[in-house]
């Protein structure tokens, strides 16, 4: 979603807001901006699509403000052009905004019929004049924004300078998530520490109802009670996410060469590699007494906690309920209270399972979350915090997160199954040495990656791709379906093999490639018999599989063989032959493989 920025420096603060932004690109955006206050007077700069348009029309129109916003723009309301692009100001504010205002068309109403002119077509304009109009009334800066946050529904972060001020920043959070940077004589606002981190490890983070008052050497923050408040300031480990793509083409391109790296980091901090055993961490929570787990997330999270559910009912033996983050928040599920509420999450700020987490804590669950960024919302509101340790993920399009939550999900179904009684330790130390196996089986991939650019230059033409998996495999042929789409902008859906007779097979011809992962389980056969009835149609096969013999024998357009492993791992193995092939598919297309059309990283409005 969008990104934001704000420093309130000793020096000109425009360079230092387009370096911070950078950091941000990940989430997402389709035009950005800055203002900084000069001699007391507001200025701006704001330019259509990537920052480097930003960069040059910065360079023809220098502010050299000591105080100044940032912000990366990924459209709700309004088309992404430079009228619509934050910042958004008058002659006595400057606003930029993450979220959504949700009763803005009334505030908007009322603030034309009191004489407000409005220049945008975005929610954010009404936060700029209700400002303006209190501080017209005689209202401090202070003053003017706590009587407009009462009057907005909706999520927000918000950044706010004012005309005549140049030591005073607002920030304020409603759903959306704001840190505060604490420096030596400077203050720092931002989206996240990745933002901060060029500038301060000092980091602490809003909750929800927050507002702070900014000045270079203090940050007062008052609750949504009115109350001046404390909160924790950490030592964050953004620092090490400064990251660049290395002698990769593309931040993907090295997030899936990473694999083998992170997925080692992941296990070690979840396995005692000595005895073969699951050691998880600060994880008090009994399996055996749970009735239930239920599992919420969005997105590629989504689709690991698919594959999780495989693994939790066959080897816990226990039940598993899983919806998508969207649906489940509205439905008001009834839980059996004391069950476990899990929840997959990238950023850890996904606004759809945040709120989903606030339910099931409601509904006295104990609450556990699987996060990237242990700093994040989600991860301080969970009783337990899961780590995937897979460093900064920069490319849209989720690659080595996916594998890292697989990873993470494997040895919480293995730690469950033990204490429910039904893995003994020998079966528990097979399982694994089994995940210790996959870094090296990902490598042997990799390897062979070349032979992912042929079959690319098949799917390019194609207006459509069905992917098919049975078993763990199905949601592997969701994820590859969704990747494909992402960064190709190439129709394709995933189905469970099985279902190909009640539907999907009237689209087969020999203009639709069917993406089949197949391993050699005990459901290859079946899986075969679907192939079967794809070659009889005409359909096109690319064969993901284990099974050289099948390989080489089956009339397919094209083949990939990945190393033989146990079905508990193949997710994880298989998880990375479909990236690639969605990758160089991308690349033979010249699309914005990192940043694809109309994505954000991560998704904090509804």
């Amino acid at each position: 979603m969008c990104g934001i920025v704000g420093i309130l420096g000793t020096e000109p603060v425009a360079e230092d807001l387009i370096d911070a932004l950078k950091r941000l690109e990940y989430r997402g955006y389709d035009s950005a901006g800055v203002s900084t206050v000069e001699n007391g007077v507001l200025g701006r700069c704001r330019a259509k699509g990537k920052l480097k348009n930003l960069q040059k029309a910065l360079n023809e129109a220098p502010l050299q403000g000591h105080a100044g916003i940032g912000h990366t723009r990924w459209a709700t309301h309004g088309a992404p052009n430079v009228t619509n692009a934050h910042p958004h100001m008058t002659d006595r504010v400057a606003v930029v905004h993450n979220g959504i205002i949700e009763n803005f068309k009334p505030l908007r109403e009322r603030l034309e019929k009191e004489g407000a002119k409005f220049e945008t077509d975005t929610d954010t304009e009404v936060i700029v004049h209700l400002i303006s109009l209190e501080l017209k009334k005689g209202s401090a800066p202070e003053q003017a924004v706590q009587a407009v946050l009462t009057q907005l529904e909706g999520a927000f972060a918000l950044a706010i300078i004012f005309a005549g001020h140049d030591d005073l920043m607002i920030g304020a959070r409603r759903g959306s998530p704001l840190a505060i940077g604490y420096g030596e004589k400077e203050m720092y606002l931002g989206s996240d520490a990745i933002a901060l981190a060029p500038f301060t490890d000092r980091v602490a983070y809003l909750e929800d109802g927050d507002w702070v008052r900014l000045s270079r050497t203090s940050a007062t923050i008052i609750d949504e009670r009115g109350q001046e408040v404390e909160r924790t300031i950490n030592r964050s480990t953004a620092s090490a996410m400064l990251v660049d793509k290395g002698n990769h083409r593309h931040f993907m391109a090295k997030e899936i060469h990473q694999q083998p790296e992170v997925i080692g980091h992941t296990l070690g901090h979840y396995v005692d590699l000595a005895t073969n055993r699951v050691q998880i961490p600060d994880f008090d929570i009994d399996f055996k007494t749970l009735p239930r787990l239920t599992i919420s997330a969005c997105g590629t999270a989504y689709y690991a906690g698919l594959v999780a559910k495989y693994w939790f009912e066959k080897y816990a033996r226990l039940p598993v309920e899983i919806d998508v983050a969207s649906e489940m928040r509205y439905r008001e599920a009834p839980m059996e209270p004391g069950g476990l509420a899990l929840f997959i999450s990238q950023s850890g700020e996904t606004a759809d399972t945040l709120a989903v987490l606030r339910y099931c804590r409601a509904q006295k669950q104990h609450v556990a979350a699987i996060v990237n960024v242990t700093e994040s919302t989600i991860a301080r509101e969970s009783d337990a915090t899961l780590p995937t340790l897979a460093g900064p993920e920069i490319g849209v399009a989720s690659t080595k997160a996916f594998t890292c939550q697989l990873t993470v999900l494997a040895c919480l179904a293995i730690k469950a199954g033990v204490e429910r009684g039904h893995i003994s330790i020998e079966q528990e130390m097979e399982l694994v040495s089994q995940l210790v196996e996959v870094p090296r089986h990902i490598s042997t991939i990799l390897n062979d990656e070349h032979l992912f650019e042929k079959m690319a230059h098949g799917l390019a033409h194609k207006r459509d791709v069905l992917y098919l998996g049975r078993g763990s495999s199905f949601p592997i042929a969701l994820e590859g379906a969704l990747k494909l789409k992402e960064i190709s902008y190439i129709h394709a859906e995933g189905y469970a093999a099985g279902e190909l007779k009640h539907g999907p097979i009237a689209l087969i011809d020999e203009d639709v490639p069917v993406v089949v992962v197949a391993p050699k389980d005990n459901l290859f056969e079946k899986t075969v018999s679907n192939m079967e009835e794809v070659a009889a149609r005409g359909g096109q096969i690319i064969l993901m599989t284990d099974d050289k013999e099948a390989a080489a024998s089956f009339t397919t357009s094209s083949s990939f063989v990945v190393p033989r492993a146990h079905e508990f791992t193949n997710p994880l193995v298989f998880a990375v032959p479909i990236q690639l092939l969605a990758y160089h598919t991308a690349v033979f297309m010249g699309t914005d493989v990192d940043q694809p059309r109309n994505l954000a990283k991560s998704v904090t409005v509804e």
